[in-house]
């Protein structure tokens, strides 16, 4: 079975989501267009609060499927 390509804007999410769980600087944001920046950025800051909320990585990645 095939698997769909993902939209860039959902693809930015959980990079951003991903860097922002492992801890990662957002200044590693790798997006120069505005719409994907801002979407990598919201994704980063869901994945620095669940961090520190406490998720652990398969909470993290069932999270993530679920979107």
């Amino acid at each position: 079975m095939k698997r769909q390509k993902r939209n860039p804007s959902e693809r930015a999410f959980i990079k951003g989501y991903m860097a922002g769980f492992e801890g990662k600087s957002r200044s590693l944001c790798p997006h120069e267009t505005q719409k994907t920046r801002h979407d990598w950025l919201n994704g980063w800051r869901e994945g620095r609060n669940d961090q520190w909320d406490g998720f652990n990585r398969q909470a993290s990645m069932e999270k993530i499927n679920n979107l």
